[in-house]
């Protein structure tokens, strides 16, 4: 064999020892995966431009070093979790959430990932991490939320308390009459009931102050005021009128004028109801659409809407109804009913129109702007108990997991 060649095969091993570099190492396992060692320098790196960035102290390396460990411990204990429970994050869910993400900071997808690699982190890194986090989360909500409770008492008395009241109740435009007997309040009260405006009788027969002003009270909650005049207002609409109040002054007939607040919203809603019928294999469409004309007749010749609907709507959700479909907002029904609904003038029918559905005629029986102050504020009071809730059980759910996992740390020095 040449000498030269036997040398080279002589020297290889030695070579390529000293070529090969130990790229990532088994760091913790944990049940059945791992955290690898880079997984822990990047999770502190991370952290430790966070502190900088926000000019804050960088806590000892020890300590950085044990919470990115057991932030990492209970990842992974969650995703194998999900892998288990074959909880999957499909690319389409995935994407809808980075644009939505993108678009939340006024950016187009293309100017969000020319964001991520012009801060020299990958794309593509970024939706795996992404990913798992939406894994993570879908696992969280279904573990804890079986456990999640929240009573309608435990409901009522959060509601009651003053930081509820400081955060989610509205402030009122209250105007009052003061008069000194209920005989002349009870006069009030049917002149009000017969057209006469508030704020006029006010400046004709009120005692108080602010007569003047139509008794223009200043803004204020309803926990703020007198407790006859909160018991008397809360939750109530704007343009409600009270009926007399005594109290040692004499009797007060209170309007909620106005209200305002983060929670403060109005919906333009309609009343209506209609009759479907829908084309079937043994009635072709345009037999379904004649058939309806002809039922629209019978309506306008006099016969009872609501019998008629009964008789031969196929809308399963309001035939028995007599065809009602009781107050609703914009954006609930399908396009072309909701564009017939807004063209039909209160208490007139519309021409027989399709929609996905099949044929429809309509009638508009009413139409208001309605508050919806006291659902929102219920609504957000919810979401205040769900989340304290939610964060305590997850706490010891988290808790719970990490007792129960095997756990070992590899030995990297």
């Amino acid at each position: 064999m040449n000498k030269f060649l036997i040398s080279i095969l002589l020297l290889a091993p030695s070579y390529l020892t000293a070529k090969i570099e130990v790229l990532d190492r088994i760091a913790i396992i944990v049940d059945d995966g791992v955290v690898m060692e880079s997984q822990i320098k990047k999770a502190i790196e991370s952290l430790e431009e966070g502190y900088q960035s926000q000019n804050m102290q960088v806590p000892p390396r020890e300590i950085l070093i044990d919470q990115v460990n057991e932030r990492l411990i209970i990842e992974e204990l969650q995703l194998q979790l999900a892998d288990r429970l074959g909880v999957k994050i499909s690319d389409a869910e995935l994407n809808s959430t980075i644009t939505r993400l993108a678009s939340n900071n006024q950016m187009s997808l293309e100017e969000f990932i020319s964001y991520i690699e012009d801060n020299g982190d990958s794309y593509e890194e970024v939706r795996e991490q992404m990913r798992k986090e939406m894994r993570v989360q879908r696992i969280q909500r279904g573990r804890v939320n079986q456990n999640i409770e929240i009573t309608e008492k435990e409901f009522e008395a959060f509601l009651a308390t003053n930081e509820s009241l400081d955060v989610l109740e509205p402030e009122l435009s209250v105007r009052q009459i003061l008069v000194k007997d209920l005989n002349t309040a009870e006069k009030i009260i049917n002149l009000i009931s017969d057209g006469s405006d508030f704020s006029e009788l006010a400046k004709e027969n009120s005692l108080s102050s602010n007569a003047s002003s139509g008794g223009l009270m200043s803004w204020r909650k309803a926990a703020d005021m007198p407790e006859l005049f909160e018991m008397a207002l809360s939750k109530k609409p704007v343009g409600f009128i009270s009926n007399p109040l005594e109290s040692g002054s004499g009797f007060h007939i209170l309007k909620i004028e106005d209200k305002r607040g983060d929670y403060v919203e109005y919906e333009s809603q309609w009343l209506s109801r209609h009759i479907l019928l829908m084309p079937s294999a043994i009635r072709t469409s345009e037999e379904t659409e004649k058939e309806l004309i002809e039922i629209r007749q019978r309506v306008m010749e006099g016969e009872d809407f609501a019998l008629l609907a009964n008789e031969f709507s196929q809308d399963p959700g309001s035939a028995k109804q007599g065809g009602d479909l009781g107050w609703v907002g914009l954006g609930v029904f399908a396009p072309t009913f909701e564009e017939t609904m807004l063209a039909t003038e209160v208490g007139t029918i519309s021409e027989v129109f399709e929609s996905q559905f099949g044929f429809h005629f309509l009638e508009v029986l009413d139409k208001r702007n309605y508050e919806l102050t006291d659902k929102l504020i219920e609504d957000r009071a919810y979401g205040i108990l769900y989340n304290r809730k939610f964060d305590e059980e997850l706490e010891n759910t988290l808790r719970t997991m990490r007792a129960e996992a095997f756990v070992e740390f590899k030995d990297l020095d």
